[in-house]
């Protein structure tokens, strides 16, 4: 089992969001390194949901895994913001994952806090805080979850 971070803007989909439908794509990644990240996660894989662009940023609660990746139809839609005219079907650009709520932290792990735990200094949140999809470390992700009484 692998560990990864993904953000989302809460006004655009939230923990909450994911809490109620219980099931939804992880779609729209528009960079390449957050697409390659995409491609490696596993079925059962757990994801830290990250509220960005908004105040404060922070882990907001957990997902995990439930379809690995296929191309984002959102790519093919002329009429969708997503559209990438320079994707096709037979040779996709872009990829999503199905994923399923876990859990929402009864308090948000900030950024702030975040930043203060010596333990996540080298988090890739840190290093490379506009990737949208990131990987953790096993030991980042118990540092988290301790942090949150979930440990």
């Amino acid at each position: 089992m692998r560990y990864w971070l993904v953000k989302s803007e809460p006004d655009e989909y939230s923990i909450d969001d994911l809490a109620r439908d219980q099931t939804g794509v992880w779609d729209g990644v528009r960079n390449y390194q957050a697409r390659n990240y995409l491609k490696e996660m596993n079925k059962g894989d757990l994801l830290l949901f990250y509220h960005s662009s908004c105040r404060p940023q922070a882990v907001a609660g957990i997902a995990k895994v439930i379809r690995t990746a296929e191309p984002d139809p959102t790519q093919f839609d002329p009429r969708n913001e997503r559209y990438d005219p320079g994707s096709a079907p037979a040779n996709p650009r872009w990829f999503q994952v199905a994923i399923a709520f876990v859990q929402k932290f009864a308090e948000a792990l900030t950024l702030e806090e975040i930043k203060r735990i010596p333990a996540l200094k080298n988090m890739v949140l840190l290093k490379r805080g506009r990737l949208s999809v990131q990987p953790v470390s096993p030991d980042e992700w118990a540092v988290v979850l301790k942090a949150k009484n979930q440990g």
